[in-house]
């Protein structure tokens, strides 16, 4: 029995390696697409929101010799990854696939692509409409006695983690539903905290957003407080879902 068990853990390890190795091959792939495109990817579009706000005749500044490299090679590595996620996806759900029930397994690809959807939702709105506002904002500060020259390093770390912030600040619905599923809420006890959630969401806003432009903060703050509505009406199907099971069972029983 003991050599039965770890012969079945060395088989899972086994494939868990193999299917590593696959997603980094993917990664890799996608790396040395991204990074032969790096520079366009940079200067035309992750940068294109704060090029437009600068004053006629600035530029980005890089302060050494090796800054140029090392960002499109962050920007290389980041755009691989993200261009192997539905293959990373996809093998992570080979993986886990035999050891979910059926009724499991029929949330897992709704969940994915609810989820990246969301992601890249997020993202996008702080890209397309938050950071032309915020970079707007800061660039006031500059005038005849003060000019601001951005580095490239230091621009990339912050529009990745902001949109990283966005992208996960946007997976509020998919949170809510998962935590309906358990039973840790419900659509009355969101309700009764929708007042403070609203606060909470201007607070998410002013952590996230770049400026403390109450424009941008607001342009943060409704999305997240949209998606928690959402989020209470998701918990509402739930509760319905589980009170029709409930009854279901119920009927059984007496039958």
């Amino acid at each position: 029995m003991a050599n039965e068990e770890k012969l079945s853990f060395m088989s899972h390890l086994d494939e868990l390696r193999k299917r590593l190795i696959r997603c980094c091959l993917a990664v890799g792939i996608g790396f040395g697409v991204c990074y032969y495109f790096s520079e366009t990817l940079y200067l035309d579009y992750l940068a294109d929101p704060l090029l437009k706000a600068l004053p006629a005749g600035s530029t980005l500044i890089a302060t050494s010799l090796i800054e140029p490299f090392m960002t499109y090679l962050k920007i290389g590595l980041i755009g691989g990854i993200l261009l192997a996620l539905p293959f990373i996806f996809y093998q992570f759900w080979k993986f886990v696939a035999p050891g979910l029930y059926q009724t499991e397994k029929k949330w897992v690809i709704p969940f994915v692509l609810s989820s990246s959807l969301l992601f890249m939702g997020g993202a996008f709105f702080g890209y397309q409409l938050v950071f032309p506002a915020a970079f707007k904002f800061l660039m006031r500060y500059s005038n005849a006695k003060l000019q601001i020259l951005p580095k490239m390093s230091e621009y990339f770390s912050l529009t990745i983690n902001l949109l990283l912030a966005f992208g996960i600040s946007f997976e509020l619905p998919i949170i809510i539903f998962f935590l309906a599923k358990i039973g840790v809420v419900t659509a009355d006890f969101l309700k009764r905290k929708r007042k403070y959630f609203i606060v909470l969401a201007f607070v998410i806003a002013a952590i996230i957003t770049p400026t403390v432009d109450p424009v941008s903060q607001t342009m943060m703050a409704v999305p997240l407080i949209i998606l928690y509505e959402i989020g209470i009406l998701l918990a509402r199907w739930v509760g319905k879902q589980k009170a029709k099971k409930e009854e279901e069972k119920s009927a059984e029983a007496e039958a």
